[in-house]
């Protein structure tokens, strides 16, 4: 009598454990999960990198915002600028986009910048408070908050123009069909 209580106390852990396992197929183990989709985006002021001045997110509501966190060092942010750059001049009219230095140096942010060349704020952000706010992770990461100041979602590492414009539509909602498609930069 005692052998079948282990006999199913072990069968009764296998099936705990096939169900444990069976949730997690299917999912990204990198993936972290995104708290703020659908939530009101933490204010911000924030110092601009060229010229000084405060731009701070109440100042941006009723326009859908781009938020893009980036840093010099960042292989793949150096990928993803000519991409941000496209998306300001095709959707520039539409949407504000705005870059936030994430964990680096002014100087070498602006040497970043000389280099790529930049048509959009960059800001800082001292100490990553509003990076902390935000939840960034890592770089690049990308968020979109549309006209009412709420997080429609975010994009975590570089962007590709069919993203970006897809996420932009998605942003102006009823705008949208006034946009251009997504095209190579």
């Amino acid at each position: 009598m005692k052998r079948w209580r282990y006999t199913l106390l072990f069968v009764g852990l296998c099936v705990a454990l096939l169900m444990v396992l069976a949730k997690g197929f299917g999912r990204n183990p990198h993936e972290v999960p995104f708290m703020l989709a659908g939530k009101p985006a933490p204010d911000f002021v924030l110092r601009s990198l060229d010229t000084g001045e405060r731009v701070s997110l109440a100042d941006l509501k009723g326009r859908p915002v781009v938020i893009n966190f980036w840093a010099s060092w960042c292989g793949p942010c150096q990928y993803e600028h000519p991409v941000l750059e496209w998306g300001q001049r095709e959707f520039g009219s539409t949407a504000v986009f705005l870059g936030v230095v994430f964990e680096d140096t002014e100087d070498n942010a602006r040497q970043f910048l000389r280099r790529q060349g930049y048509s959009f704020p960059q800001l800082v952000d001292p100490r990553s408070r509003m990076a902390v706010s935000y939840g960034v992770a890592g770089v690049p990461e990308t968020y979109f908050i549309t006209p009412d100041g709420t997080i429609l979602t975010k994009h975590v590492g570089p962007i590709d123009p069919e993203t970006l414009g897809k996420r932009i539509r998605e942003l102006t909602g009823a705008q949208a069909a006034a946009l251009p498609a997504a095209a190579q930069p």
